[in-house]
């Protein structure tokens, strides 16, 4: 890039000036053995009105040493806790969404040989201005370390009585360390009793670990309700670990794309296993049921639900295709 107006080694255009439609740009390229330690992005939300979504059309993808298959493959957005296509603060440990849509990764990612982190615009527009900084330590990764990976996955209408796979086909020595759950309620009634479990190593038919209910694994309770004016509604938190930063009918963007209020409620929540981290020696599946809870009782429900899954194992992993992912 030409020097600025300010001359020689005064501030010019610190960004990725345009990223083309269907264009991957490499973001880092680093050789030798180290530690990515912070990553911030920040970008536009929307290259024109019919196009509002760039930060899910947006794809991160993280290789290791050589690896052909990315360890991380994920929208932009839902890698730092913002799903929909939207942007909201997130205040928590190893993630950190600041006004305007400035997103920050503290997970750290070590790695032996290289590390490479590229960028795909599946927009069929231009994204112009993508800025990015990567900070990492050039040292000695101990032997035991495990890579960083994470995984999207959505399933636009869940079957009934069937469990959302968070995750699956996990082989190797780790530790599960977070969950983001972008849920769309396509039911009436409360939708969060849905148990969260874990399948660890040899786990068939019954998990190692089952959960309560889907606000209760997110570390609220009650429907995370409380009375305004005599109304019942929902209240959102930021946690150091555990949070439930979006709720969209607070969001005006939306509302005013549909032109009313009649778009399905859509809820970002998520939960960090850092202080409590979920170890497997062999394999690992993570699953979440859809069951809400009505005048009726308990029913088994089908709603739009997209997640992201964050681990450490040991290498080799398992490919995942992002553009299979339904």
């Amino acid at each position: 890039m030409a020097s600025s107006d300010l001359g020689p080694s005064r501030k010019g255009s610190p960004c990725i000036p345009k990223i083309e439609a269907g264009e991957t740009v490499t973001l880092g390229e680093i050789q030798g053995e180290g530690i990515i330690q912070h990553i911030w992005i920040t970008v536009t939300d929307r290259t024109s009105e019919r196009n509002r979504y760039v930060l899910r059309d947006l794809v991160l993808r993280m290789y290791w040493d050589d690896e052909e298959d990315p360890s991380v493959e994920c929208p932009l957005g839902d890698f730092f806790c913002c799903g929909f296509g939207v942007s909201y603060q997130v205040n928590s440990v190893p993630i950190a969404v600041n006004p305007t849509r400035g997103f920050n990764s503290y997970f750290p990612m070590p790695f032996r040989k290289n590390a490479r982190i590229t960028i795909e615009n599946q927009c069929d527009e231009p994204i112009p201005a993508f800025f990015y900084q990567i900070d990492y330590c050039l040292t000695t990764v101990p032997e035991d370390a495990a890579y960083f990976h994470a995984q999207w996955r959505r399933q636009r209408i869940t079957e009934k009585a069937k469990d959302y796979v968070v995750l699956d086909n996990i082989k190797g020595k780790g530790q599960y360390v977070g969950t983001y759950l972008a849920l769309t309620s396509l039911e009436r009634y409360w939708y969060g009793e849905g148990e969260m479990k874990f399948y660890i190593d040899g786990d068939k038919d019954y998990p190692t670990i089952c959960g309560t209910g889907t606000e209760d694994y997110f570390g609220g309770s009650w429907s995370f309700a409380k009375q305004v004016d005599g109304k019942t509604v929902e209240q959102n938190y930021n946690t150091p670990y555990l949070g439930y930063p979006y709720y969209s009918a607070h969001d005006e963007l939306i509302h005013n794309f549909y032109h009313n209020d009649d778009c399905p409620p859509m809820r970002g929540f998520y939960r960090w296993h850092i202080q409590d981290p979920i170890c497997f020696d062999e394999d690992l599946r993570v699953t979440i049921q859809q069951i809400g809870v009505g005048y009726r009782g308990l029913f088994e429900r089908q709603d739009d639900v997209a997640s992201v899954a964050y681990w450490y194992q040991t290498h080799p992993h398992a490919p995942v295709s992002y553009t299979h992912l339904t």
